[in-house]
């Protein structure tokens, strides 16, 4: 008997490509499947320190929902370099202008904050509306396992 060892090598061949549609999904339930995936922890194959990974394309992103008031309360931060640069955008006003790029910060948060987790990253493709340019790869729908938000009494 033998013990198999993935060694990064031939990876990218073992790939597959999977696209979820975010219609009437929450952010970060979406988000902690998706990233699960990417990471490759869905995988026998899945080693901490090898990039196992498949590739996620989500489409229809101005379609998610979140739960509570979050639309209102959460802000986006980021700051520019300068002195008193810091620039906040309400999750609602983000909705409008970047649908896409909620997905892709909730995503890359739950990443390895390392190049391993620069590079899961790369492999996730996020589109507002149906439609996305990556037919030629043939992805497989990716069956997302979504719980009703819990209520709060």
């Amino acid at each position: 008997m033998s013990t198999y060892f993935p060694s990064g090598k031939n990876v990218e061949s073992l790939r597959k490509w999977y696209v979820v549609d975010a219609t009437g999904l929450t952010v970060g339930r979406l988000a902690s499947q998706v990233a699960r995936v990417l990471i490759g922890k869905e995988k026998p194959t899945y080693t901490p320190f090898i990039d196992v990974g498949d590739h996620v394309i989500i489409v229809n992103a101005e379609k998610i929902i979140f739960s509570g008031s979050k639309w209102n309360d959460k802000f986006y931060r980021h700051h520019t370099g300068w002195p008193g640069g810091l620039k906040e955008t309400r999750a609602s006003d983000m909705l409008k202008r970047h649908p896409e790029r909620i997905l892709e910060t909730a995503v890359r948060g739950m990443l390895p904050k390392t190049k391993l987790g620069k590079a899961m990253a790369s492999k996730l493709k996020v589109y507002v509306g149906g439609d996305h340019p990556h037919q030629a790869q043939q992805p497989e729908k990716l069956e997302v396992k979504m719980q009703a938000p819990k209520q709060r009494n």
